[in-house]
């Protein structure tokens, strides 16, 4: 009888042991046989990494993707680099990163090259000024007259008597790259400095009297003060409206078709073009696709 028992206590043992087993192995569900759910529920058989790099100004909008699909999708791990949107697109292009961050439309000859424009978010272009300027507007010509040199002092936009401070960014960045090619004057800018990261213009900006820079509308804050261009302030609703000139799409470029991709990156995609991520999308200060 004892024997009896300790048989029928060892198979009960065994099978519970079996169940917690199965319960914790990481390949099949044991209710479908199918991919193993991740922790926010949603099935997916892909897995590896969604390597980005590019643009500093769609670091923000990158930044809270990537936190948000990672917690969705932890087979996969999202990750981006913000070394410039130029630096970006070289990167796809030569195979070293799966997406290329662009904060301005390609050009032909990049679409040439087999470069593909995936716009994931619009974006506007905010000119900015230190609080103390007393210019709340400019016109697109008097903003391009400043860049190319031709105006050099604000009393001749209606400000006060002052030297202009023209601040921008560096060569290759997709802000400088959006700015130059909306007002026409690429290859003609007369900077006084050149800065490699949207926060440097920020902050430039705000402790030099008399300057004048432009970043991603996304990252405005209260340090400067957003001058209107043809009377148009920049917000969302006038970009949207189109009736907010500075605008620019936020291009996440691959090296041919997304289909074409891995699925860990076609996964990626998915995810920014749902409703959740465009969520996130507007949750930045960034404007969806429609």
């Amino acid at each position: 009888m004892k024997m009896k028992f300790r048989k029928l206590t060892s198979i009960i043992i065994a099978g519970v042991m079996g169940a917690a087993i199965m319960a914790g192995c990481g390949g099949q569900d044991a209710s479908t046989g199918e991919g193993t759910p991740s922790a926010a529920g949603t099935e997916t058989t892909a897995s590896g990494t969604v390597s980005m790099n590019g643009s500093t100004s769609m670091k923000k909008l990158v930044e809270a993707s990537c936190e948000a699909f990672n917690a969705k999708y932890p087979s996969i791990k999202a990750e981006g680099q913000f070394t410039g949107s130029g630096s970006g697109l070289e990167a796809v292009a030569n195979g070293s990163a799966d997406i290329g961050n662009s904060s301005r439309a390609l050009s032909e000859e990049e679409k040439a090259n087999g470069l593909v424009e995936n716009i994931v978010a619009i974006d506007g272009i905010a000119v900015v000024v230190d609080n103390a300027n007393t210019v709340a507007s400019l016109t697109k010509q008097q903003l391009a007259d400043i860049y190319t040199g031709k105006i050099t002092n604000w009393s001749e936009v209606g400000g006060s008597d002052g030297s202009i401070v023209v601040i921008g960014r560096e060569a290759g960045s997709g802000t400088r790259g959006a700015f130059e090619e909306i007002l026409e004057i690429e290859d003609k800018c007369v900077y006084a400095q050149e800065l490699d990261q949207t926060g440097a213009v920020l902050t430039t900006v705000s402790s030099t009297p008399n300057s004048i820079g432009y970043v991603s509308l996304d990252v405005l804050n209260d340090t400067v003060k957003a001058v209107s261009i043809d009377g148009v302030e920049p917000t969302v609703e006038n970009i949207k409206a189109g009736t907010y000139s500075l605008q620019r799409p936020f291009v996440m470029a691959t090296k041919g078709e997304i289909s074409a991709q891995n699925e860990a990156v076609q996964t990626w995609f998915e995810f920014m073009n749902s409703e959740e991520g465009q969520a996130i999308v507007e949750s930045v200060g960034l404007i969806t696709v429609e």
